[in-house]
């Protein structure tokens, strides 16, 4: 993999990184300073599922950290694609059902290193 590919999937790792530890260990704390829009009520009874979610970014993040540690260049790469393209999925889907900042914020990374990877 390229240079700049791998700063594309680092990056991602560390939106993803950075979500896990906001949604599973800060959720009640600095999370109502990131998610103002949210009702400040709601944090504490949505702190279970927000670590869940937070659990789900962790997947993604180990999932990336995986395609680098890959020998195989092919293999490599198409795992790098499966997880970019679930980071993808939920950027987009969280910009249609939740915030459109999500979509700048999470698939817009994503999506550069699958271009990049596309065309490396």
């Amino acid at each position: 993999m390229n240079a700049i590919l791998i700063a594309l999937i680092v990056l991602v790792i560390i939106e993803h990184l950075y979500f896990l530890w906001l949604e599973m260990f800060a959720w009640t704390t600095y999370a109502k300073k990131v998610f103002r829009q949210f009702p400040a009520d709601l944090f504490e009874k949505t702190k279970a599922l927000a670590a869940n979610q937070g659990l789900y970014n962790g997947f993604l993040a180990a999932g990336l950290v995986w395609s680098l540690c890959i020998a195989d260049v092919v293999w490599a790469k198409n795992v790098a694609a499966f997880f970019l393209i679930c980071v993808a999925v939920a950027g987009i889907f969280g910009a249609l059902t939740a915030s459109k900042k999500i979509f700048f914020v999470q698939a817009i990374p994503a999506l550069l290193a699958l271009a990049v990877l596309y065309f490396s």
